[in-house]
């Protein structure tokens, strides 16, 4: 990855709805030294969220971490304490998303509530989702 280039305007009018259901949003001003794209307070923690084109969606964490290697670094100067939380959030052209809380030395996947997705829980969740966007239930497998 070489830098933020310029800001994915379609998955930016998507995150907001999905930021909102969590807190007030803010909107970073834009720009090269931009650390983040938004911003949600709620009452604790605050979280401050990066939002990105991801290429390849279904990729597993050490590969999504290698890609995103810069803008992950960048995201992990904003000081952290129990109030803040940094978290990325990535949309493929397709329209799907996932998220990512960021910690000074990986990257755990969440829910869009910022909830933690249990280990090996990925592609079920995905699959929810794309379920019930699509106005369906999911197979169980």
């Amino acid at each position: 990855m070489t830098g933020r280039g310029a800001r994915p305007h379609k998955a930016l009018a998507e995150a907001i709805p999905i930021a909102k259901a969590r807190g007030l949003i803010q909107m970073a001003m834009g720009g090269p030294e931009r650390i983040y794209d938004l911003s949600i307070v709620s009452k604790i923690p605050h979280v401050f969220a990066s939002v990105m084109f991801a290429p390849k969606i279904l990729a597993p964490l050490p590969e999504l971490e290698e890609y995103y290697r810069k803008d992950l670094a960048r995201l992990r100067l904003i000081a952290r304490d129990a109030a803040n939380v940094i978290e990325l959030w990535i949309r493929s052209r397709h329209g799907t998303w996932r998220f990512f809380q960021v910690t000074p030395s990986a990257i755990v996947e969440i829910d869009r509530d910022g909830k933690r997705i249990e280990f090996g829980k990925s592609i079920e969740y995905l699959a929810g989702v794309a379920a019930s966007e699509q106005g369906r239930k999911p197979s169980s497998s």
